[in-house]
Order: C-alpha cells, then sequence, then structure tokens
C-alpha cells in the first residue's frame, strides 16, 4: 500500500483515535488535535499541483479482490487534485472554526469529529478512486457520515427528520448509480474508470449505454441536490453549522458534480448527456434561486441558494460536454463553458463557506437565524458584516469578487449555445440564456436579503435570546480567509488557471491533452461592452428593484398551492408505505411462533416444489453410492424413535433427553463418515444445548399435569409432509445427478498446497470461505453490540425528544 493510500485512509484511521483523545485530554478541545490531520494532507497534496501541470498522473494500486477486477487504484489528476484540495483545505478551516463554534463541555466532541473525519476520507476515496466498486464504496460512506453528522443534535425531531431524508433520497440514487456501474462493467468487462475511457468509442453504440448513462446521473442528481432530489438539503440545515459549511457547500454536494465530471469522457458527446445534465441543471439553478427569496431561515436561504449555484455548474458541464461532439475544439465556444464550471465550483467553496460560518456566528451571538427577528448587527458585529458584504456580494455576481468573473463566463456559456450547430440546440436552447438571466435576477435579491436584512434596518432586542457582539477572533479567522480569497481570485484568477482550472479541464475534455490541441486558460476581468456586461447590469437593476419592491411582490409565491410541493409528496409517499407496510406486517407478524413457521414453510414448499417441476429437476439413482450399514441403520432409527418422543412427551425431562438423543446420535454419524472435527463440534453444541434447556426449564412453572387431548389439523400435517417431500426430493435428485464435477475434489487437491493445511473442514472455513466465516463472526458482533447499547441506554425524563 503506497503513501496515497495511506493519504486516504488517514482519516478513517485517525478517527479511531478521537475517543482516546476525548477521553484522556478533556482540558483540551478535541478539535485542535483533529485540525493536524486536513493541514497535512493539504500540504501533501499540494506538491502533486506541479506535476499536474505538466499533464503528469499519479496512479497507485492495492490488491483488494483481484479475481473480480475490484483493486483499490488510487489515481490522481487535475480533477481529482482539486477536489482533494478543496475536501482537506475547506476541512481544516472547517475544523478550526468547529473549535470556538462547539462548546468541549456542552457537547459530544468525540462523536462529532469521528463522524467528520469518516466523512473526509470518505470523499477522499471517492475522488480519489478509479475503481468503480471502490468509489461506489466511498460513496455510500459519504452518505452514512452525513447522516450521522445531520442527526449528530439527535435530540432535535427535525434533526433526525432531516437525516433520514438525506440518507433516504442519496442511498436511492446511488443504488441506481450502482446499477450503471454494473452495466459499464457488462460493456467493458473492467470497473477501472481509465480503461472504460478508452474503450468509449466500442461501447458507445452498446444496447447498455444510454441506461448506464441515466443511472449514473440520478446518483449525481440525488447527491448535487438537482431538481427534483433538491427537497434533502434544506433539512439537512439542522446540522451545526460547521457541518453545513462543510458538506453543503464544498464537499458532499459537489459530489454529484464530481461524478458528471468525471464521467463526461464517456457520455459526454451524446446528445442525452447534454441535454439532460443542461436542461435541469439550468431548471434548478432557476429553481433554487426562486425559493430562495421567500425563505426567513438564513440557513435555509443558503440551503436553496446552495441549491441554485450546483444546478448552475451543472449546467456549464452540460453546455460544456458538446466539445466531445465535435471534431475539434474551439476554445472560445465550447470550453468556456466547462472553464466556468471549474473556476465558479472553487470560487463558491470560497464564498459559500464563508458565509456559512457568518450565519453560524450569527445564530451563536443572537440565537436565532430568523430574519424577521434580526436587524441592526452591523454596528455589534463589524467584521461578521464585513465578511459577508464580502460573500454575498461574490454570490450576487459583483465586482470586484470571484463570482463575477465566474458568472460573466456562465452568461458567455449561456449565450453560446446559441451558436452551436450540435444536438439541435437552436430549438429550446433558446430558452438557456433567459433562464440563466431571471434566475440571476432571483440570486441578486436573496444575496441581498441575507445581508441587509440581517446587518441593517431596526435593531429588535427584545426578539433576540442573547445581546449580540462580535464572534471571537479564533471563529473569524476561518471566514476571513475564505473572504480574503474571494477577493485575491478576482484581483489574480490566473493563480488559478494554470495551476488548478487547466488540468481539471484537461481531465473533463481529454481532447485538450496533447501539444496540438493544447489550450491555455487566461482570465480577467473586462471584456469590453458585451453582452454578458449588459446582462449583468441589467441583473443589478432588476435585482435593486426586486429587492427594495420585495413585499410588494412577495404573494407570487401564494400562487402554487402548498399541497404541490415536492415535500408534501414525499411526507404522504413516506407515510403511505408506513402504513401500508405497517398493515402488511400486522397480517403476518401474529407473534406465534407456529404462525411464522407456517408461513416460511408454505413458501418454502410453493418455491422449491414449483421449481423442480418445471424444470423437471426430480431424478432418482443408486448408482455410485455405497450401502448402509448396520451402524447407519440402528443410528437411523434412534434418531427417528428421539424425534418422534420429542412430540409426544410429557415430561419436560424426557423431551428434552429425547432431544439430546437425536444430536448424539447425529454427532456418530460424523463419526462413521470419519469427520472427528464434525463429530466433537457437534457433541459440544448439544451438550452446550441440553445444559441450556434444562436450565432453562428448571426456573419455568411447574408443569401442570392434566390430560389433553393433541388438536389434529389438517393445515399442519399437509405442511409437514410437504416439506418433508420436497426436502427428500431435493436430497435424492442432488445425490442422482451431477451437472459438474463434485467440489470435493478440488478442495482435496489444494486445501494443502494453496492454504497449507492438512485438515480440510478447517481449511475450507477459515481460507476458501475466509470472507463468508468473517461476516458471520461480524453478525454476531454486531448483535453482541446492539444487545449491550440496549443494556446501557439509560432515558432520562426531562431529555429532548
Amino acid at each position: 500500500m503506497s503513501l496515497l493510500h495511506v493519504a486516504i485512509l488517514s482519516p478513517f484511521l485517525f478517527a479511531i483515535l478521537v475517543p482516546f483523545l476525548y477521553k484522556y485530554f478533556r482540558k483540551v478541545h478535541t478539535g485542535w488535535f483533529v485540525l493536524i490531520l486536513p493541514v497535512l494532507l493539504f500540504a501533501y497534496f499540494t506538491q502533486f499541483i506541479s506535476s499536474n501541470m505538466r499533464g503528469e498522473t499519479i496512479k497507485q494500486t492495492a490488491s483488494w479482490i483481484p479475481s473480480l477486477d475490484i483493486n483499490f487504484t488510487a489515481y490522481i489528476d487535475g480533477l481529482g487534485l482539486l477536489f482533494a484540495l478543496l475536501i482537506t483545505g475547506i476541512g481544516a478551516l472547517v475544523i478550526l472554526y468547529s473549535i470556538y463554534y462547539l462548546s468541549k463541555e456542552k457537547e459530544q466532541l468525540n462523536t462529532f469529529y469521528v463522524y467528520l473525519l469518516m466523512f473526509m476520507g470518505a470523499m477522499l476515496g471517492v475522488v480519489l478512486s478509479d475503481n468503480l466498486i471502490v468509489l461506489y464504496t466511498f460513496w455510500e460512506f459519504t452518505s452514512l457520515s452525513s447522516f450521522l453528522l445531520i442527526g449528530y443534535w439527535y435530540k432535535r425531531e427535525k434533526s433526525r427528520y432531516g437525516a433520514q431524508k438525506s440518507m433516504l433520497i442519496t442511498i436511492f440514487g446511488g443504488l441506481l448509480m450502482l446499477g450503471g456501474f454494473i452495466m459499464l462493467y457488462m460493456m467493458t468487462n473492467t470497473f477501472s474508470i481509465r480503461e472504460i475511457i478508452e474503450k468509449v468509442p466500442e461501447i458507445s453504440q452498446h444496447e447498455l449505454f444510454i441506461p448506464a448513462l441515466v443511472l449514473i446521473l440520478f446518483g449525481a442528481f440525488t447527491k448535487s441536490a438537482q431538481f427534483p432530489f433538491y427537497i434533502w438539503l434544506p433539512d439537512a440545515m439542522e446540522a451545526p453549522t460547521p457541518v453545513s459549511a462543510y458538506l453543503h457547500s464544498a464537499t458532499m454536494v459537489k459530489a454529484g458534480i464530481y461524478i458528471v465530471a468525471r464521467f463526461s469522457p464517456v457520455f459526454a458527446g451524446t446528445p442525452e448527456w447534454f441535454w439532460i445534465v443542461s436542461a435541469f441543471g439550468i431548471f434548478t439553478m432557476f429553481w433554487g434561486s426562486f425559493n430562495a427569496v421567500k425563505q426567513t431561515d438564513l440557513k435555509s436561504i443558503l440551503a436553496f441558494s446552495t441549491v441554485s449555484q450546483l444546478g448552475m455548474i451543472m449546467s456549464m458541464l452540460g453546455v460544456g460536454s458538446a466539445a466531445l461532439a465535435i471534431d475539434s475544439i474551439d476554445n472560445s465556444v465550447y470550453t468556456v463553458a466547462t472553464l466556468a464550471a471549474v473556476f465558479h465550483l472553487i470560487n463558491h467553496a470560497t464564498f459559500k463557506g464563508s458565509l456559512f460560518m457568518v450565519v453560524g456566528i450569527v445564530d451563536h451571538e443572537t440565537g436565532t437565524r430568523d430574519i424577521r427577528k434580526l436587524g441592526g448587527l452591523m454596528s455589534f458585529m463589524p467584521i461578521t458584516f464585513t465578511i459577508s458584504i464580502i460573500g454575498a456580494f461574490a454570490m450576487a455576481g459583483l465586482p470586484p469578487f470571484n463570482g463575477f468573473l465566474s458568472k460573466e463566463m456562465f452568461f458567455t456559456s449561456m449565450i453560446r449555445i446559441i451558436e452551436m450547430d450540435v444536438f439541435n440546440v437552436e430549438t429550446l436552447g433558446l430558452l438557456f440564456p433567459i433562464i440563466a438571466w431571471i434566475g440571476s435576477i432571483f440570486t441578486f435579491i436573496y444575496s441581498m436579503v441575507l445581508v441587509f436584512k440581517t446587518f441593517t434596518g431596526k435593531y429588535q432586542p427584545e426578539k433576540l435570546e442573547k445581546k449580540p457582539h462580535e464572534a471571537p477572533i479564533g471563529m473569524l479567522i476561518s471566514p476571513i480567509i475564505l473572504a480574503s480569497l474571494v477577493i485575491i481570485f478576482f484581483f489574480f484568477p490566473n493563480i488559478l488557471a494554470y495551476t488548478i482550472i487547466e488540468p481539471a479541464m484537461a481531465s473533463i475534455i481529454p481532447a485538450l491533452l496533447g501539444d496540438e490541441k493544447h489550450f491555455h486558460v487566461h482570465i480577467y476581468a473586462w471584456h469590453g461592452f458585451t453582452i454578458e456586461l449588459f446582462m449583468t447590469i441589467g441583473v443589478f437593476a432588476l435585482g435593486v428593484l426586486g429587492y427594495f419592491f420585495l413585499r410588494k411582490w412577495r404573494g407570487v409565491y401564494k400562487l402554487v398551492p402548498e399541497k404541490l410541493a415536492l415535500n408534501k409528496g414525499y411526507d404522504a409517499a413516506l407515510y403511505t408505505l408506513d402504513k401500508s407496510t405497517f398493515k402488511i406486517t400486522r397480517f403476518y407478524m401474529t407473534g406465534f411462533i407456529r404462525d411464522y413457521l407456517a408461513i416460511i414453510f408454505t413458501f418454502f414448499i410453493l418455491i422449491l416444489g414449483t421449481t423442480l417441476i418445471l424444470t423437471d429437476g426430480f431424478s432418482f439413482s443408486l448408482e455410485g453410492t455405497a450401502p448402509i450399514g448396520i451402524y447407519e441403520a440402528v443410528l437411523a432409527v434412534v434418531m427417528v424413535i428421539g424425534t418422534i418422543t420429542v412430540l409426544f412427551a410429557k415430561s419436560r425431562l424426557t423431551a428434552i433427553i429425547a432431544l439430546g438423543s437425536v444430536g448424539y446420535s447425529l454427532s456418530l454419524f460424523f463419526v462413521v463418515f470419519r469427520a472427528p472435527d464434525l463429530a466433537l463440534t457437534q457433541l459440544l453444541v448439544e451438550t452446550v444445548s441440553v445444559a441450556l434447556f434444562l436450565l432453562c426449564f428448571y426456573h419455568l412453572p411447574e408443569f401442570k399435569k392434566k390430560e389433553k387431548k393433541l388438536n389434529f389439523k389438517l393445515t399442519n400435517l399437509i405442511i409437514s409432509l410437504g416439506v418433508g417431500t420436497i426436502v427428500t426430493l431435493i436430497a435424492l435428485s442432488a445425490n442422482s445427478q451431477r451437472v459438474s464435477e463434485t467440489i470435493s475434489t478440488y478442495f482435496i487437491e489444494n486445501s494443502y498446497k494453496l492454504a497449507g493445511g492438512k485438515n480440510m473442514v478447517n481449511v475450507i472455513l477459515v481460507d476458501f470461505r475466509g470472507f463468508d466465516t468473517l461476516f458471520e463472526i461480524a453478525v454476531l458482533g454486531i448483535a453482541g453490540l446492539g444487545i449491550y447499547s440496549m443494556i446501557r441506554l439509560k432515558v432520562r425524563k426531562g431529555e429532548e425528544g
């Protein structure tokens, strides 16, 4: 395993240490220990910038399950490096911010940082994995860890609801994406993304190509909160603000963006990819910005603004995908959208991260996020106000902030759609610049609402839980750094152009690689009096009017019936599912074991019996069988007598002894068949079972010796005879026909050669089916932990929830 693998897995490894650090260093905030890791990882990943600028990639493989073509292949190219730097860089700032935001006296910091490190490691695994199955494994880890982080304050009903909602939607998309990955494997016979890209010309006409495309986009859209799956993101704002700043601005929600960018070389040359990604993206951009304006909670405004900004990036990736549908690359027309997407990805992380931290500061120092209760905080929190101005104006696309540069590129990419001569964009493509412009107006309005409704206007101390004051300097460091980057990237954007953006673009559009097609990114603020500039002026003018007359036109939101909201549909669907499954469960969960056995055995008879009939699977032959000896016959008779005795015994002791005789007779069968290990195991298990039965029955009430007739039940007789008949027929058929050579030969020949063991049974359990044994032990361990947790669980009176 290489150092790169260790870097990816280090957050998981460090998470193991966090509970011990929390326990033994209670006087020190646990975040200080955790902060060291992302700082070191960020420094480690920066060393790859120079090699990526030269077009070099780093690939390290650790063998995992080579027989299934599943290996942990870590791969660093421009796109993976960009996300790795965001994950570790923003992660370090978020952890520094959380040290001052979360009190070590009031919060369970050990669980918080364990979850956060799990998420960091999972995100690194997603963006740096070349193998589809490994990528998917880390992908689901992001869903699990984000579920734990969103539900961190689990005593709050809204936190539990938001965590469940995010997990259900994102895991649903993840399962569909797994189906797309399997289809790619069926087409290419490889799980390697690099190898799949090389085989694109061979698979582009395959019948599974478009279904794989759609399923993978389901996964990307659910994770990146695209319409109509965005509904989980606003409810996820119940998480602590450091979680929102990390997951919902810079990392988790951009995992879907990463998937679209990573698989662009595979699917981007198709009209389906262009229209689905572009159309859903641009509509999400409009819908998110439109709904952000009506919110009254600061984090809700940022949640819908994140939905909008993600849709904006997604639409640019969709438009940029047209570059792979033509023979030559025209930088001015086709690559500007991809450039804008990558640049805005970085910009969004800086200004949105700082805004989430600002909102956290306001909530921390005033006790509320409701803009109807806020106002006039500018004089109390001047530094926080300054940071919010920088972040909000960048989000609105105003100079001199980095959001202005990428927003201008966004307008350019939308306008250039009209110039394209692919995918029949001359029809619906005309709507793209219109929707983009209208959505930008709403973006401007909610950006102004975020700042001015909070920091200007009338001060309302009677509505605040705390007397407002400026946050401590430690809580301000991280947002100040991010706000500084917002300004720096405006005045010096090309420090990113050559180091980060160019290599990332080359990963998304491989045609940009090579000496003949090599391109150069150069970003500058002034382009003259262009259409884009006039669109920006229009956004500013109408945005100002919209903000000042917000009360007069806000009634438009009431025109949409509340019952038609997607959240209502989700809640109704979940309620219907819960109610219907409850009825079904009540139907068969009667509380009686005999009913459960009857249901299980009935299905057993129907399924296996039908299979035997339809496949003509029954056969009977005595060829090759050994003769039955006197010992086997005697033991069989003893087992039958013991079984019948259990059924009709009137004494508990008699029933236990009879049952024990069945088990001990079976162990003697193993002795006769020369399987001493199995015989010893059976003897031990049977002895323990008999002893436990005797111990349990000893403490039961006295057995009432009342004569009671056994009721005859035809149903029980039919089920009993049916199960016995089916099992007998299957046993006879399995022994009478061989579809292939017996596997026992393989074990006899290879037990010692491959595993170094002379005891074949032990070798099978420990080596050949080692994973099965391992998972059985894991299941027992999980059950034990669950029982232990239930025993240790203490419910205190008066606790919330």
